[in-house]
């Protein structure tokens, strides 16, 4: 089922409740190194977060009038092993929720979900960007070891 449009006063709320949460989350968790705003007429932020598998990474989130896009860029398409590389992520996309694996540009993969306008809160930001977070630093190694595995030969 498809989400309702949001009205321009319900998207101007979640707007400013986006922009004062990532304001406090910024200052309050050492995790977060920087946070951006687009300057086009798209809504769009740009959090970039410190990891530990993966050093730092960027959170994209994306206010539209149905809905809030999160995605992050996790690493390109793999060089080898690919039949591997994509069955482990599968498998773990039965254990995410509220996101999932995705194959983009260049076939790089993506980590990506939505959230209705209307459910947007700081509790469900919280669990957004918690969610990534804890996915990259579960993922992003053993997949990186199997679709780039000759680079980690000795």
């Amino acid at each position: 089922m498809e989400s309702p449009l949001a009205t321009p006063a319900e998207l101007a709320a979640v707007e400013q409740r986006i922009d004062a949460w990532l304001e406090q989350a910024a200052a309050a968790n050492p995790l977060i190194d920087a946070v951006e705003r687009s300057t086009d007429d798209i809504l769009r932020w740009f959090v970039r977060v410190l990891g530990e598998e993966k050093d730092v990474w960027t959170a994209w989130l994306t206010l539209r009038q149905r809905t809030l896009q999160f995605e992050t860029y996790v690493m390109p398409a793999p060089e080898e092993n690919e039949a591997e590389f994509y069955r482990q992520l599968l498998r773990r996309n039965h254990k995410l929720t509220g996101l999932s694996f995705e194959i983009g540009d260049e076939d790089a993969v993506f980590l990506a979900g939505s959230l209705p306008v209307a459910a947007v809160t700081e509790a469900e930001l919280d669990r957004i960007l918690g969610s990534l977070w804890a996915a990259v630093e579960l993922c992003f190694r053993p997949a990186l070891r199997i679709g780039f595995a000759s680079r980690f030969a000795e």
